[in-house]
């Protein structure tokens, strides 16, 4: 019990840590702002909350398990709601907070919601494509950032590849209404928004984020196997397509998938860059959610974390043979 001193130190910490933390909390997320430090209930909530989670964490420490520990906490705020909509989707009951019983009649009565399935159709063609092109400019970009680095602006291209980042979704969403609404009145194109304006928008911010991955991809890799194969006679673009593409394709694929799941899931720009005639499925699920959720959108969801589960797992049992192939290949030479 050499380690008793540590834990009782370590224990103290987490406990005043949570319970001023709790206290800071509830007054930020409180109407009552700065008058519910006069509820006495306020602390005795805090108070017992801290203690609690104290005792496990204490227990955690004195059992050598707090990494488990840790591990089932992240995986449970990630994951428990998701495994509640995947439950409820068997609920029979229209009210997706009441359960009644278990029922797969909600996915059946998905199969005919046609209005539904062309949401889905369009979100995941917009989602492909804005993903695709957003792969192929941020490779551009990135291949220019890294291997490129002594021209003029070179910083400034950087910031401005990357800003979408930080940038709110609503300001993005307004600057490029008021880019396709100048567009229209100057060139007359787009004479009404839709679908392309949608995957023209997604790509514009989903390429910041495949800039980072595959800049982060390309200043690991070895320079030397490309400097060799410019040595040996092969000209830059046949280095490219012959050497680096297959090296980085691990990041390719990552960008991609990003990419596609960010234009799968957004909402905010699509409102800004879309007209009646052009309805995503986030969209879709958001103008429904204000009347109520209708439990055919939660057998829609299970459906698709289904599908996406199985490729991610794909992807990752993919990327993870290309870099064991990778370091066996390093090995041996």
């Amino acid at each position: 019990m050499n380690d008793l001193p540590v834990i009782l130190r370590s224990s103290l910490i987490v406990f005043i840590s949570l319970l001023l933390g709790s206290l800071l909390l509830s007054v930020l997320i409180s109407s009552a702002g700065l008058g519910l430090l006069t509820d006495i209930s306020l602390y005795v909530n805090c108070l017992i909350f801290s203690l609690i989670v104290t005792v496990i964490v204490t227990l955690a420490l004195i059992f050598r398990c707090l990494k488990g520990l840790i591990l089932l906490v992240v995986f449970s705020f990630l994951y428990i709601p998701m495994i509640i909509l995947v439950v409820y989707s068997f609920n029979s009951s229209r009210l997706v907070t009441v359960w009644a019983e278990f029922s797969t009649k909600w996915y059946f009565e998905l199969m005919h919601n046609e209005e539904l399935f062309k949401a889905v159709g369009l979100s995941l063609a917009i989602a492909a494509c804005a993903a695709t092109f957003a792969t192929v400019l941020g490779t551009l970009a990135s291949y220019a950032i890294v291997r490129f680095k002594r021209f003029k602006g070179a910083n400034l291209f950087s910031f401005m590849t990357t800003a979408p980042l930080v940038m709110p979704d609503i300001i993005t969403g307004l600057a490029l209404l008021l880019l396709f609404v100048g567009m229209g009145q100057i060139l007359g194109w787009p004479k009404d928004r839709g679908a392309i304006t949608i995957w023209m928008a997604h790509t514009t911010f989903c390429m910041a984020y495949v800039t980072v991955v595959i800049s982060a991809r390309l200043r690991e890799l070895d320079k030397s196997i490309e400097e060799a194969a410019l040595d040996l006679g092969a000209n830059p673009l046949k280095v490219f397509f012959i050497i680096t593409l297959p090296m980085i394709a691990p990041a390719l694929v990552s960008g991609w998938l990003l990419a596609f799941t960010l234009s799968l899931d957004d909402v905010v720009i699509a409102n800004f860059v879309t007209g009646p005639g052009a309805m995503t499925l986030p969209k879709l699920i958001f103008s429904k959610v204000k009347l109520g959720v209708d439990p055919q959108v939660n057998a829609l969801a299970t459906i698709i974390l289904l599908i996406v589960g199985i490729i991610g797992f794909i992807s990752w049992l993919w990327m993870r043979k290309t870099e064991r192939r990778k370091i066996s290949e390093t090995r041996m030479h």
